[in-house]
């Protein structure tokens, strides 16, 4: 599996978010990729709605407090990762 990649999209910014955006994303796809091997370490079969709450609250867990507050990744795509978690470990 491709390392989950944050995007973030420009239109919904503020002009200091602009400022920030690269090493916001980069900051928010290190704490995606870390919950993403966290939660794959310990899978022990729960549903991909499941996991890709675990994935999320785990990538949570790993940013600022501020920083997560603020973080909505896109459930489709979270779900995606999920999907590859659930698959890969049957």
């Amino acid at each position: 599996m491709a390392e989950p990649h944050v995007t973030l999209d420009p239109q919904t910014l503020n002009p200091v978010e602009q400022k920030l955006r690269g090493p916001l994303e980069d900051q928010l796809s290190s704490a995606l990729q870390a919950a993403t091997v966290k939660v794959e370490q310990h899978y022990a079969g729960e549903s991909v709605e499941q996991v890709a709450a675990m994935l999320l609250e785990q990538a949570k867990a790993g940013l600022h407090p501020d920083i997560a507050a603020g973080f909505n990744p896109d459930h489709e795509q979270l779900r995606h990762v999920a999907e590859v978690i659930v698959t890969r470990s049957h």
